[in-house]
């Protein structure tokens, strides 16, 4: 799902497609004095066994029956001042860099493309294009916006004399082009509808996986009833659980009211996110209370910040107007997922979002539907002690905790006795070095690590 928005892309960016092409919807919602969009959980399965198989991932082709726009609409830029505080103040960024800024990792964008642009340059190749294809390398091409926006949250690169920085300013990004409000597809009933769905979807994830992604970030989501998304997700939850036994973190926007499908009816699931293998980002608003627009119910893992962002722009510049919408939120996670994989690369995909979760701020009441574990907190993921670290409050229908540590060892074998005093006395002078490298990493300023990159 498509979470961003502005007053002047809401149009473009809101998608619906059928099921029966499995359907696919970049949402992008305006703040709300009301309380976040719920579900009846009662009335809520968990998802279904694993019966489908994943798709084969090949490089994509053109989309059959795409009809390309006469021209596309990007997010205009300009220098508007967001009204609430950027989300790189509200998650510490600036004390979180000093400890990491997801270089080496890669992040998979699949969105509508990302466009070059000179604060992710050096960084940013494509992954492939469902919709006009192009083979190796396509993808750097979005007649949206949309994706440019989500790339800046995630790795965009900082700049003097404004506040728009990703969370991951060190990520390289992988760009694949999966869906675009600008373009549309015949569908079953040959009526025209928006491009992109379910199971191009599907295919993404296997590409990006394939292609050695470490996070995917799917800032869409779709609302259906339990039975229909059971129906019509069996690939993508197949695609999402080979994304999952590769060891590669995914990252989806929970959803937003009357994007999607969202909120239409009681009772339904947000796909990709409702499936265990992903974890689904809520909206918070300025403060850490949940976004009136954020759909909530038991699937959603954690929030992130979903209003007051700006972010890169297509052409070059940054987007005119504030975002507002869950895909900014889910975006935010994928950055700070490739801030624990580059600062503790011993750790599993499962065991950095266990991390991730234990560290962040809980609601007053525990565990929310709309909020999951809480509002995301970068400096304390990355910081926390012991290794492992409990998560609470766990919600009903998500995959096992594993803990934060390290991946299991073997066994060593049996100590010497007579070594015992020996290796003490290493111990200490290990200690002692250990210390004195924490302290010069501590101080290693955000200037002295490669570049990175943040969404809209």
């Amino acid at each position: 799902m498509r979470s961003l928005r502005t007053a002047a892309g809401l149009a473009a960016l809101a998608l619906a497609a059928l099921l029966a092409a499995a359907p696919s919807a970049h949402a992008t919602a305006a703040p709300s004095a009301h309380a976040a969009t719920s579900v009846d959980d009662d009335n809520v399965p968990a998802p279904p066994p694993l019966r489908a198989s994943a798709p084969a991932g090949d490089a994509p082709g053109p989309a059959p029956g795409l009809r390309a726009p006469r021209s596309c609409a990007p997010l205009p830029m300009g220098t508007a001042v967001a009204p609430d505080p950027p989300p790189g103040r509200r998650l510490r960024l600036s004390d979180a860099h000093r400890l990491a800024t997801g270089a080496g990792v890669l992040v998979a964008v699949i969105d509508t493309g990302v466009a070059p642009h000179p604060r992710l340059a050096g960084r940013l190749r494509g992954g492939g294009d469902f919709l006009t294809g192009g083979g190796p390398g396509a993808g750097l091409d979005d007649c949206d916006g949309h994706g440019t926006a989500v790339a800046g949250l995630i790795a965009a690169a900082p700049s003097p004399g404004d506040e728009v920085v990703g969370v991951a300013p060190g990520a390289t990004l992988l760009s694949v082009r999966q869906a675009g409000p600008s373009f549309s597809v015949p569908g079953p009933d040959g009526r025209e509808r928006p491009a992109g769905d379910l199971a191009t979807l599907a295919e993404a994830v296997v590409l990006a996986v394939r292609s050695g992604a470490d996070v995917v970030n799917v800032s869409e989501a779709v609302c259906l009833p339990p039975e229909r998304a059971a129906a019509g997700g069996a690939r993508l939850q197949a695609a999402l659980r080979l994304a999952v036994d590769a060891d590669v973190v995914v990252v989806a926007a929970a959803g937003n009211a009357g994007v999607g499908g969202c909120g239409d009816e009681p009772g339904q699931v947000s796909l990709p996110g409702w499936y265990d293998e992903v974890v689904a980002v809520g909206s918070t608003g300025p403060d850490d209370a949940a976004a009136g627009f954020t759909v909530a119910g038991r699937w959603v893992d954690l929030a992130a910040p979903g209003t007051g962002a700006r972010s890169l722009a297509v052409g070059g510049g940054l987007t005119a107007d504030p975002l507002a919408g869950s895909s900014s939120s889910a975006a935010l996670v994928s950055g700070l997922a490739a801030l624990v994989r580059e600062h503790f690369p011993e750790l599993t995909a499962a065991q950095v979002v266990d991390r991730i979760r234990a560290t962040a701020r809980r609601p007053a009441g525990g565990r929310d539907d709309a909020l999951g574990a809480g509002a995301v907190d970068p400096v304390a993921a990355l910081t926390a002690e012991p290794a492992v670290l409990g998560v609470p409050d766990a919600p009903a229908g998500t995959g096992a905790l594993v803990g934060t540590a390290p991946r299991a060892l073997p066994p060593a074998p049996p100590l010497d006795l007579a070594a015992v005093v020996g290796l003490l006395g290493a111990a200490s002078a290990l200690a002692a070095r250990l210390r004195g490298r924490d302290a010069d990493r501590a101080g290693v300023s955000p200037a002295a690590r490669p570049p990175s990159a943040p969404p809209r």
